[in-house]
Parts: C-alpha cells; structure tokens; sequence
C-alpha cells in the first residue's frame, strides 16, 4: 500500500514540483493550495505526511500544523518547507511539532530524502487504510470519521477491516463468517452477520437505507464500495 503525503503549498509551480517528484518516488500525492483547504482534505485522506509551507493564506502554516497536532497527535508526521530561513525560524518550527524543516530554494532529491528519512523514523504510525474520510487503523483498533473516533465491537471492527482491505469484492456472508469467527465452536448463522452490518452502517453511513460504503449484492453478500 502506498503511503499518502498532503502538499500545502499556495504556490502552484512549487506544489507541481514537489508532486512530480513524490509520485516519481511511489507515493500517493494530495494537494491543498491554502490552510483552510488542507483541513477538508486532511479529514478526508488522513495523510502519513504532511509537507507545509508556512506562509499560507486564509490558516497559516503554523495554525496548521498546531491544528493537526490536535487531531492526531504525534502519529502524522510534518516537514515544513519554507522561505523563513532564520535559525530561529527552523528551531520555532521544530519546537511546534515539526519533525524535519528545509528551506526554500530547495533541490528536489534533497527533499525526498527529507520525505525518506521521516517516515523511516515515523512510518510505524502509517498502518492504516483510507477511504473518504474513514480511516482504520488495525495496529491500534481505532476507526476515524473525518475528525470523529467509532467506537466499534470486535466483530464489527473486523468486518470493517476485512471490507476494507478488499475494495469492491463481493464477499458472501459464509466468507464473512469463515473470517471474522474463525475459532466458533458452534454454528453461527448467516443473518448474525446481516446484524452486524446492519450496525456497522448505523455507524459509518450517511444514510443507512441508501448505504454508499457497505453495499448490498442481492443474492450474493456484501461488497465494499471504493470509486
């Protein structure tokens, strides 16, 4: 799987340049061109990296990256790439929650292996798949909506992961039984798993009569949607 980084940078050639040479490297690109955008997209992709400038309209670097601090702690790593490059601006930075500061201009391969060396160091935190917004993150037992944490029971946590890990597959209740209770020392029932969905999309969709994620194949099980 690869991993995802968000580019925040306002400047639309800069933004390019480092995307070219990110997608050159294997990892998967999202872009914001302000701060306020960069929390909608945030939320919705859960980036393992962020690469931020500093100089942002509307939110600024810093708020930013206090922002993200918030929501995930430490578990998301940040390289701020600015033309602020006093001593004092970088140890500032270090000392808001950045894990690496490089300034601007910069040279490309010089910055991927900033990119390498973060995640080499941070990447144990990157287990986890994403989709629109929902995040789950197996290693830890945590499911994320946007900014809201899932409370989830084992079967359901493991029904969500099995989906997710096989986007748009149809898999029949008696898989689905086979996988999420492997050791049953009885029979359990096809429509057991009907319960479960049925309160996993209570949790995870919109509109549970017109289900989006966990969608219903008449006659053959249930598959997870991933356009």
């Amino acid at each position: 799987m690869k991993q995802s980084i968000l580019v925040v940078e306002d400047d639309p050639m800069i933004r390019e340049l480092v995307k070219i040479h990110l997608e050159k490297n294997d990892y998967d690109v999202i872009e914001a061109a302000d701060g306020e955008e960069a929390k909608t997209v945030f939320l919705e992709y859960h980036p393992c990296l962020v690469i931020l400038d500093l100089m942002l309209p509307k939110v600024s670097g810093e708020d930013f990256c206090a922002w993200v601090r918030e929501q995930e702690r430490n578990e998301v790593s940040i390289i701020m790439l600015s033309a602020k490059a006093k001593i004092e601006d970088k140890i500032e930075g270090l000392k808001m929650g950045a894990d690496d500061y490089v300034t601007k201009p910069f040279d490309p391969d010089e910055l991927m292996a900033h990119v390498e060396a973060v995640l080499r160091r941070t990447g144990q935190f990157c287990q986890k798949i994403v989709h629109e917004g929902l995040c789950i993150k197996p290693r830890k037992g945590e499911v994320l909506l946007y900014d809201k944490s899932i409370k989830l029971t084992k079967y359901e946590f493991d029904l969500l992961y099995l989906f997710m890990q096989n986007p748009n597959m149809v898999l029949s209740r008696e898989q689905l039984v086979m996988q999420i209770y492997p050791y049953a020392d009885h029979t359990v029932l096809e429509r057991t798993i009907d319960a479960h969905i049925k309160k996993l999309r209570e949790k995870i969709e919109d509109d549970t009569s017109k289900p989006k994620r966990i969608q219903t194949v008449r006659g053959m099980g249930y598959m997870f949607v991933n356009t």
